[in-house]
């Protein structure tokens, strides 16, 4: 079985998790809606677009500090909001925050997480941010976002694409569902994971304290609670009425295209994260990196730019930000660090990363974050000057394609 020393990139973690969780656990957190057509495409369209370095440069010491959310990150990451960390783990999202924390970089609380606003508040000093799923009750809103100010959290981040439920046929399969339904199989593979088991009952029982407050219940009970509270009509208003209301550094997470920026700007939002959910919702919709660079030169400055989905290497931070992310959001990748090691999985899953950022940054010949732009980055599919000039292709940015096949890795051959 593969060792915390052994995990080099995201794959091994995710063999790491498949061999500790439970299989509904870890399909909860691999899985995607319907196909799972945008979860793949979140990772694989990076491979439409590779670096161009410069060397001799003279790079020096290489600054990643970034700017977000009002906070100030030694490297352009934020954790994403993921829901009841708990069950994958003990340690939970305390863990998850501390690292964050100690990494410089930004945390996410989610309103379904198992730990509480003030409980992180009190245990973690880096940037936090509180991600607001809406409830038909503007009241109970209100009374999270105060608790958010007392709290003293960053910002706020609001969540905007789960009117409905994504349909998501791994969690129907196994019973994890809200309720929970699980089948016999299920059942079945919860005991084959002895140690997830023993972890799980010597962890002690754990609720939704963020749901609403005042309400009580076990974790199915809530979660049933909140489903059957969530807001099904969010409209630009509803979501300019909390901004003002936070008064503050305010994100808008779902956006998809840059007519939804432009209009998140015009309710209040400081910066829209652009993301699909990791492929949870929506399927067919686009990966989340094809979408950024045009919402970027949209909003012309207007918002930050925030992306979310399928970042899985440091260069895939790296490609985002040339293309003018202002920071990038990641939940998987420290997920399955979490449920296959606990707090040292999560801690070496962001040291990899952190790593391979700074790593690529040396290779291209960029000194700083602030220095990276589009010309770092090109199009795999576009031809090589020499052949557009001698006339033996197609004078086209496309690839002719009885001349040329273009495979999975975004590499080209004749």
């Amino acid at each position: 079985m593969t060792g915390l020393s052994e995990c080099y990139n995201f794959a091994d973690f995710e063999r790491a998790a498949r061999r500790r969780l439970p299989r509904p656990l870890f399909d909860y957190i691999a899985g995607g809606a319907d196909d799972e057509a945008t979860l793949r495409a979140n990772i694989d369209a990076f491979n439409r677009y590779i670096l161009s370095p410069r060397y001799a440069v003279g790079v020096g010491e290489i600054d990643l500090s970034a700017h977000v959310l009002g906070c100030d990150l030694k490297w352009p990451m934020l954790l994403a909001p993921t829901g009841m960390n708990r069950m994958f783990h003990p340690d939970g999202e305390l863990a998850v925050a501390q690292e964050a924390s100690r990494h410089g970089i930004g945390f996410t609380l989610s309103t379904m997480a198992t730990s509480s606003i003030e409980d992180i508040a009190a245990a973690v000093s880096g940037p936090k941010i509180f991600q607001l799923y809406l409830m038909a009750d503007e009241a109970m809103n209100f009374e999270t976002i105060a608790r958010c100010k007392t709290s003293g959290y960053n910002a706020i981040c609001v969540t905007i694409d789960t009117i409905a439920a994504g349909n998501r046929e791994r969690d129907l399969r196994s019973g994890l569902t809200v309720p929970p339904k699980l089948q016999t199989s299920s059942l079945v593979s919860f005991l084959s994971r002895p140690g997830w088991c023993l972890r799980y009952l010597s962890g002690g029982s754990f609720s939704l304290p963020n749901v609403a407050a005042g309400e009580s219940g076990d974790i199915s009970t809530l979660a049933t609670f909140f489903a059957r509270k969530m807001e099904k009509n969010i409209t630009w208003d509803k979501i300019g009425k909390l901004a003002a209301h936070w008064n503050g550094p305010f994100a808008i997470k779902g956006i998809q295209c840059a007519e939804d920026a432009l209009k998140a700007a015009e309710a209040g939002a400081t910066a829209v994260i652009v993301s699909n959910h990791g492929g949870r919702q929506l399927d067919g919709a686009d990966a989340t990196i094809n979408l950024v660079a045009d919402i970027v030169d949209r909003v012309g400055g207007k918002v930050e730019v925030i992306a979310d989905g399928g970042f899985r290497r440091g260069s895939h931070i790296v490609k985002a930000m040339a293309m003018g992310a202002t920071a990038c959001m990641t939940g998987r990748p420290y997920l399955f660090g979490l449920g296959a090691f606990g707090r040292p999985g999560v801690a070496r899953v962001l040291d990899l990363l952190h790593e391979e950022v700074g790593r690529t940054m040396n290779l291209i010949g960029c000194r700083s974050i602030a220095d990276l732009d589009r010309s770092f980055i090109k199009r795999a599919d576009i031809w090589p000057e020499f052949l557009k000039d001698t006339g033996s292709v197609n004078q086209s940015d496309e690839p002719d394609p009885k001349r040329i096949k273009i495979i999975s890795d975004g590499l080209t051959q004749p």
